[in-house]
């Protein structure tokens, strides 16, 4: 087997093949966390559960995720991200398949919180190793399609889950992807290797990043140097509050408004979305590669197109009686979905220095999910009085409000 030299993961080749390997740890990051939201309507039944309860399972998940995830960013800063990668695959895809041993509420809630605990390990690393094989010119391009693996790894999680719930029992799509991850986190043992931080800022960097400062107690201060940190932190609450509205609770509610199989609602709930928004994510990767070299905000203007864009598309998603234009909604909405989603950590590069960029990510990240937790046990307890149609057309005005300030942070800080 013939190992990458140091020259050799420094070429143009390596750095894209970095951006595929760390592709299919987030795809099993996703897929393992989507796979429980399609067997909602088993689990129910087996373990006679409340919606509440049910929606529990991703509140533990993302509260957990959430106040681990800064602690993830400041370790990510100071360890081999290499480590935390591989590490937290392997961790998170024994939790996966320790999922399908559950007898009761309480193992697979502890279950839900283990996963989020691993898994937060992921993203600050993985974006600043990312950062450091792309500079300011590929940046974007290359988040993209790591980003990606996001809506690839849902459609996986739901559709599989979905299909073998139906025909083999809730706990065979927790076995599959826990055994397959665990796998993959031992072959990347070989092949992942760890750059130097910073590499990429010497030759290619485009957008001056903000200066470094020294000492561990002027860490918060240099996150937030630039106020438009503050901005995107804020925005990315309110997009991952709606998309965990989406993750959670779409399979459950086309199996009960529209009738749809179980494994029907779990292919239709993810993949007009997901699929829709690889093809945004690229095309906002690709544009905002360009469009940064003339304005420093580029990235961000992409971001703002994608909430703005996707505020009718919502709406009419919760109102629709005909399946086919509510599949037509689904797909404009994970269109602009994905137009924001893929500039959100090439967005923060920009306004943050490359010391603290996964600190930086894992306190975004870490703010997004505790806002987004909320979510699930919310629009449960929403749709109890308004019903689940109401509930997920009010996202829109959510989008609406968050776009609006995207677009004044930019006038405003940049």
């Amino acid at each position: 087997m013939c190992v990458p030299s140091q020259r050799e993961r420094l070429t143009s080749h390596y750095k894209w093949y970095v951006v595929g390997m760390l592709w299919l740890v987030c795809f099993f990051n996703y897929a393992d966390r989507q796979t429980i939201y399609s067997v909602f309507p088993l689990l129910k039944s087996e373990m006679n559960l409340s919606d509440v309860q049910l929606a529990t399972f991703g509140t533990a998940f993302s509260w957990v995720y959430a106040l681990s995830a800064p602690l993830a960013g400041f370790v990510g800063d100071r360890v081999s991200r290499k480590t935390l990668i591989i590490g937290g695959l392997i961790f998170w895809s024994v939790i996966t398949a320790l999922t399908a041993l559950s007898r009761n509420y309480g193992q697979i809630v502890t279950c839900r919180a283990l996963e989020g605990l691993s898994e937060a390990l992921y993203f600050p690393a993985s974006m600043s190793l990312i950062s450091d094989y792309h500079g300011a010119g590929t940046r974007s391009r290359a988040m993209s399609i790591h980003q990606s693996s996001v809506y690839a790894g849902t459609i996986a999680g739901g559709t599989v889950a979905g299909f073998l719930g139906q025909y083999r029992g809730w706990q065979s799509a927790f076995w599959v992807f826990g055994v397959l991850g665990i796998v993959l986190g031992l072959v990347l043992l070989v092949w992942l290797r760890e750059p130097a931080r910073g590499s990429a800022e010497t030759s290619e960097a485009v957008n001056e990043p903000t200066p470094n400062v020294t000492g561990e107690g002027a860490i918060w201060r240099n996150i937030f140097r630039h106020p438009m940190v503050s901005v995107l932190m804020a925005v990315f609450v309110g997009a991952n509050f709606v998309a965990m509205i989406f993750l959670t609770w779409m399979p459950s509610f086309l199996y009960h408004k529209f009738g749809m199989s179980l494994s029907v609602a779990g292919l239709n709930s993810t993949a007009y979305i997901q699929i829709a928004s690889v093809l945004g994510v690229l095309t906002g990767g690709a544009l905002a590669d360009r469009l940064v070299r003339r304005k420093r905000a580029g990235r961000m203007m992409i971001q703002a197109v994608g909430l703005l864009g996707g505020v009718p598309f919502l709406f009419f998603t919760g109102w629709t009686l005909s399946v086919p234009f509510l599949l037509l909604t689904m797909t404009g909405f994970g269109l602009f979905k994905g137009l924001y989603d893929a500039n959100i950590w090439a967005s923060l590069h920009d306004v943050t220095s490359v010391r603290n960029r996964a600190t930086a990510v894992g306190l975004m990240n870490s703010l997004g999910w505790l806002g987004g937790g909320i979510a699930p046990v919310m629009i449960a307890g929403a749709s109890a009085t308004y019903g689940m149609s109401a509930a997920i057309s009010a996202t829109s005005l959510i989008y609406l409000l968050f776009g609006l300030l995207m677009v004044a942070g930019i006038k405003r800080f940049m």
